[in-house]
């Protein structure tokens, strides 16, 4: 099988994804964001035509889904990041920037027409309540969540302060609990994990920046200061960016006071500068800047900040590639667009934008090209552009025209079974598997500890050889010799998400993680 063929659907998987959430949200616009809705011929000729297909096309047609067609259509001929969000999908957008919903704070997926909890969200109402992982949910307000026709998420939402009654069916009971859960406030945590790896270093894994990003990195960063951190890892692999300012204050705890930290330029050339001050508590401290492939937007504000100010080391692949920012505008009737309004700029002057002008599809695709040229093992095949070079302050070279490429390259795991597993293992692949398994053999796994769950607790072997079946539903062609250690890892990790929290999942898996190695090597 051909490489391409392989990995078309893993990559082209993550970048569409990232396409829909790689916008910096500037500001919220009003309805025309101070915008004049000048009219001429073309518009209205527009307008009209759909008038005309609303009033005498021989069917009848939904003619917001014409609009909605049209204006996705438009975007698509400016840049890939330019996006519509309809009114249906405006709240959870909203959520996501924000950084908290109401709800009641599971993690879920349907099983067999059941609505099965992988896990519960710190600081939620089910974690108040006493909702677990692996409970099933079979009733809400007395109506039935089972059965072909009957499964329905949505009166698990509803408005702050309101009560829910959940019909609960726990691993090992034959009697539902019934438990009441008062939805709220569910924040949508930043920061995955905030810990220690040694009497010296510490670690924070940041997945996307949100308005309430700043807060939790300050937070995070004064907890391991009270541990003693000295150095500190900020993972930002697979983080696909978000709000500028958050990227902004990340970069500014680790610089100088008027160090730049990015600028931008609008349609009229205008640069709008952002530099650090003095309130960063790391600023005197080590830092390392852990990206991938799938590191984009205010990700690489941060390492571009640091690495063209000589600050922190940048370990890792070369990121993705995204120079573009946009403005949310909204139109009036619960939609928006998000445009883009201008370009950034590292302090030395690079736009680490990717080429864009041969379509999306091309766009996306363009992962296909750095696997098949090599680039994902070996650094010395990063293709650069001598014109785009530039020097920092210390004399280091870097480049602009695609991403940032790292001081120190780590390359991808080796060959396409180890890659698969690696993404398994970042991905949640197993979950569902490892729900299964908590509430059948695996119950006893909920009396332990999470410190005797992490030191002394094994994956059987029989265990491990289900889950190669399950995996294989999948396509896959993994087995267990030569792969024991990694398949014990994805297992393990995703039954301490399910356990306790997504942290203990984090440490399990970087117990063997390339990334985290060669920090621990460049520290000796």
């Amino acid at each position: 099988m051909k490489k391409s063929q392989v990995y078309y659907p893993l990559f082209l998987g993550i970048a569409v994804a990232l396409g829909i959430g790689l916008g910096y949200l500037l500001h919220n616009g009003g309805t025309s964001d101070g915008l004049l809705m000048a009219s001429n011929a073309k518009k209205r000729k527009l307008n009209k035509l759909i008038d005309i297909i609303d009033q005498r096309y021989v069917d009848e047609v939904n003619t917001d889904s014409i609009v909605d067609v049209t204006v996705n259509g438009i975007l698509a001929n400016l840049d890939p990041h330019s996006v519509y969000i309809s009114n249906d999908e405006m709240e959870e957008v909203a959520d996501q920037m924000r950084g908290d919903f109401v709800g009641i704070g599971i993690r879920f997926f349907v099983n067999q027409d059941t609505i099965s909890v992988l896990n519960v969200l710190d600081g939620g109402p089910s974690k108040r309540a006493g909702i677990r992982g692996g409970d099933k949910l079979l009733f809400a307000d007395g109506k039935p969540l089972y059965g072909v026709d009957a499964v329905n998420t949505d009166v698990l939402k509803g408005e702050e302060g309101s009560k829910v009654m959940l019909g609960v069916l726990r691993a090992g009971d034959s009697n539902v609990l019934n438990i009441p859960v008062v939805r709220g406030n569910v924040p949508i945590n930043s920061i995955e994990a905030t810990y220690m790896i040694n009497d010296q270093l510490g670690y924070i894994k940041v997945n996307r920046f949100a308005e309430s990003t700043e807060k939790e990195f300050d937070a995070a960063i004064d907890e391991l200061l009270d541990k003693g951190a000295q150095e500190l890892i900020v993972d930002l692999r697979d983080n696909p960016g978000g709000v500028l300012n958050a990227a902004i204050s990340m970069a500014d705890e680790f610089l100088p006071r008027k160090k730049l930290i990015v600028f931008q330029r609008d349609r009229n050339n205008d640069r709008k500068d952002s530099y650090a001050t003095s309130e960063g508590d790391f600023e005197d401290k080590k830092v390392y800047i852990l990206i991938n492939e799938n590191s984009a937007s205010a990700s690489e504000v941060v390492a571009g900040a640091l690495q063209d100010n000589d600050v922190g080391t940048i370990i890792g692949r070369r990121s993705f590639g995204k120079g573009l920012v946009q403005q949310e505008i909204k139109l009036g009737d619960g939609s928006a667009v998000r445009l883009t309004v201008s370009r950034y700029y590292t302090p030395t002057g690079r736009s680490i934008q990717r080429p864009y002008e041969d379509g999306n599809e091309n766009y996306y695709k363009e992962y296909i090209d750095r696997y098949n040229n090599g680039e994902l093992e070996d650094a010395s095949n990063i293709e650069v552009n001598d014109s785009l070079k530039r020097i920092t302050p210390g004399g280091k070279v870097v480049y602009g025209g695609g991403g940032i490429i790292p001081d120190v390259f780590v390359p991808s795991a080796d060959g396409y079974i180890l890659q698969t597993l690696e993404y398994f293992a970042r991905t949640g692949f197993a979950d569902q598997f490892t729900n299964r398994y908590l509430q059948n053999d695996g119950m006893k796994l909920r009396n332990m500890s999470q410190e005797d769950f992490m030191e002394t607790y094994s994956v059987p072997e029989l265990v491990m050889e289900d889950f190669i079946q399950y995996a294989q539903l999948y396509n896959t062609s993994i087995s267990l010799p030569g792969y024991r250690d990694e398949i014990s890892t994805i297992i393990k990790s995703s039954l301490a998400e399910q356990l306790f929290n997504t942290e203990a999942k984090i440490k399990i898996l970087n117990e063997h993680d390339r990334m985290i190695q060669k920090v621990l090597e460049l520290n000796k």
